[in-house]
């Protein structure tokens, strides 16, 4: 029995790809998938079902104790795998099916797929290498739109060599007011949602200059953390929580916060989908906007034009922003929230999705960023990146009382 991985970059056409194999249409080398019934494994998928459970108030998946959106990643992607399982399928093609799983739901997510390697066929779609199911004999590609069988994998590695060594981060146009360490503080922080209780006892600082890695299980309240940090989170009130020399709730408003904060998570390119020029997409970093409303000086315009020749782009500055390659928006987007040089740039999930060459060219710029600025980075992720450089790692740990935090150096 065959079990191919296809591998893709953030130029593949993926969907494309999906949809035609699902009618029929499959490469050469795939004739055997043909006359065969198949099922995906996506969030493509989920989305559907999940739609499909609200619209209807029917649960097709669900549990009888959780509807299917208010589970977490790990659940709904378990739960849709067991949902597909007994469909009985030919083959089922599993779309990136590692993002946004922490390692104990991989694990798990790979040992059921290994157990139905002897019955049914996977096809699974990589956008990582180091995602490859062990059982896998197959290996392909997809460039744009075309599939090819591989046999070298080494032709796929990605380059570790830093693209940016020679120029400098730009300097920002002004310094935003000066904070004394720490810029974050938690003391004995607990929050609880009803009898739950989310996190227990909770102390970090960050301090100017740190570069953190903030990782942990699915469900052990990162999303939390920071919510209360740069979010209007009402379980922050009360509590013994310092924002830049502040307590929280002591008078400051969330824009307040945000001003001292640059964030970026993959959520918010879907803000941006107006016709926005590469070139505006950073210059409205600088103005707290989505999308540019005003005519930009010339200040802005070369400091803009700095950042863009440093991530050598600086061609495409008239191009509009969604019609970039994933890669390049997250690299757009990265720079963004730091043209400012906040105290503190958060990175949330920056990498999910991305194949190994666009994520090793994100973590090359962020590195970048720890060395030659002040600004403090909490860089959140499941995974290890394997160029990643940060100096200390914060992990929340679940246990039945809530989860505890623990602080090591990387």
């Amino acid at each position: 029995m065959n079990h191919w991985v296809i591998y893709i970059d953030n130029n593949s056409k993926k969907k494309e790809f999906i949809e035609l194999f699902s009618k029929g249409k499959v490469p050469t080398e795939l004739q055997e998938y043909k006359d065969k019934t198949g099922s995906l494994y996506s969030q493509i998928t989920l989305e559907k079902l999940i739609e499909e459970e609200d619209k209807h108030d029917h649960k097709i998946i669900s549990s009888k104790e959780q509807a299917l959106e208010t589970m977490s990643s790990g659940e709904q992607k378990k739960a849709l795998l067991y949902y597909l399982l007994q469909q009985r399928p030919d083959y089922i093609i599993l779309d990136n099916p590692f993002d946004n799983l922490d390692t104990h739901f991989q694990e798990e997510l790979k040992t059921i797929l290994q157990e139905h390697s002897t019955s049914i066929t996977f096809i699974q779609l990589a956008s990582r290498k180091a995602d490859t199911l062990l059982f896998i004999n197959k290996f392909g590609k997809l460039d744009h739109s075309t599939f090819t069988e591989i046999s070298n994998l080494k032709t796929l590695e990605a380059k570790t060599t830093d693209p940016f060594n020679t120029d400098s981060i730009p300097t920002p146009l002004a310094t935003i007011g000066y904070c004394n360490n720490p810029l974050i503080q938690f003391k004995n922080v607990s929050i609880s949602h009803g009898n739950k209780t989310i996190l227990r006892d909770i102390n970090w600082k960050v301090n100017k200059g740190d570069f953190w890695q903030l990782t942990g299980a699915n469900g052990t309240g990162k999303t939390s953390i920071l919510s209360m940090i740069i979010g209007d989170n009402p379980k922050a009130f009360g509590q013994e929580i310092y924002l830049f020399g502040s307590k929280k709730g002591s008078g400051e408003s969330v824009w307040d916060i945000k001003k001292k904060v640059g964030y970026y998570s993959p959520a918010m390119t879907n803000r941006f989908k107006g016709r926005h020029s590469v070139e505006h997409m950073l210059i409205s970093g600088l103005t707290d906007s989505v999308g540019l409303y005003t005519m930009p000086t010339e200040m802005q315009k070369r400091l803009i034009k700095q950042w863009l020749l440093l991530l050598d782009l600086y061609e495409l500055k008239d191009t509009y922003f969604n019609q970039l390659s994933t890669g390049k928006q997250r690299l757009i987007m990265t720079a963004r929230a730091m043209v400012k040089h906040p105290p503190v740039l958060i990175l949330d999930e920056p990498t999910t999705g991305m194949d190994d060459a666009s994520a090793a060219l994100l973590v090359a710029l962020v590195n970048k960023i720890a060395k030659e600025t002040d600004t403090a980075i909490i860089f959140v992720s499941h995974r290890k990146e394997p160029y990643l450089e940060p100096k200390s790692i914060y992990t929340l740990l679940k246990s039945a009382t809530g989860s505890i935090g623990v602080s090591t150096t990387a």
